[in-house]
């Protein structure tokens, strides 16, 4: 793979990543097509991943310190909870707990931790499955237009006002289910999320929030899971440079992005990403039979 290279796919990732078109349907595309050999791909979609991961959490780092604060918090009440249960059970008292979930953040936290089991289960049984795909045109092509009728539901569906307090744990389900369905290339993982939020009738703008930060533990917990196979890689020190410069034009790319995102959910502009995902996952198929 020449820097070149590297920078292209790193700005695929980067626009892909967070506008709801399919990173991984682009990259297995474009990889399908022009015969990009990534000598050593694991290690290359790791470090492109982090660098749109960087993102999330430099966009929404007040967020995220308020949840690992409140998470924080809630393991030292549990721990109280562990004593006073004790205590009850010994001396016969009836001294009270403290209330785990008592306030938005606590509640988000909950909800991704609940989101995040659905998406971690199907991404582990299902890998020898998504790798599969990536090497064939026709699954990203079918994902890619399933992508465009979801976002066109996203379109027209009813504005929903849930935020964290009146999200529940059915939806939170619901969400992760859908984030690990969107682990099969041409399934935007950010549209899919996205409209399933909508649907089960999160505020937009929670929505939006909901996806991104839900997106963290999904990239971590994939980059655990290829961590064996990028030891077994021979990687050279101009390799890691080469792959630096595709994070960094990911990580760039990837903020200017996700500062759009807000105002394309708020104005119901789905639209033309679902025209966009529908002629790209034609043509994708096309090709399939014609190459």
């Amino acid at each position: 793979m020449t820097i070149i290279q590297s920078v292209l796919l790193g700005i695929v990732q980067g626009l892909t990543e967070f506008l709801p078109v399919s990173s991984s349907g682009h990259l297995a595309i474009l990889e399908n097509i022009f015969h990009v050999e990534t000598d050593g791909g694991m290690l290359f979609d790791i470090m492109l991943h982090i660098g749109t991961l960087v993102v999330v959490f430099v966009v929404y780092r007040r967020d995220i310190w308020k949840m690992i604060r409140e998470t924080i918090f809630m393991i030292g009440d549990a721990f109280y909870n562990l004593r006073i249960f004790t205590l009850n059970k010994i001396h016969k008292t009836s001294l009270k707990y403290k209330k785990m979930i008592r306030n938005s953040y606590r509640k988000f936290v909950l909800l991704v931790l609940i989101s995040t089991i659905p998406t971690a289960v199907i991404g582990y049984l299902g890998k020898k499955l998504i790798s599969d795909a990536a090497d064939t045109l026709l699954i990203p092509g079918i994902c890619l237009l399933i992508t465009a009728v979801l976002l066109l539901m996203a379109d027209t569906v009813q504005e929903g006002n849930k935020l964290p307090r009146q999200t529940g744990v059915r939806d939170a389900l619901v969400i992760g289910l859908a984030q690990g369905c969107a682990t099969l290339p041409g399934l935007s993982r950010s549209g899919t999320t996205i409209a399933v939020c909508l649907l089960c009738g999160l505020d937009r703008r929670f929505a939006v929030k909901y996806s991104f930060i839900l997106s963290i533990p999904a990239i971590l917990g994939a980059a655990v899971l290829e961590v064996g196979d990028v030891i077994g890689e021979p990687i050279t020190a101009s390799q890691v440079g080469i792959y630096a410069a595709g994070m960094i034009s990911a990580a760039i790319v990837g903020y200017i992005c996700i500062k759009t995102m807000l105002l394309v959910v708020r104005n119901k502009k789905f639209i033309y990403f679902s025209v966009y995902c529908a002629t790209i996952g034609v043509i994708a198929i096309g090709a399939h039979f014609l190459l």
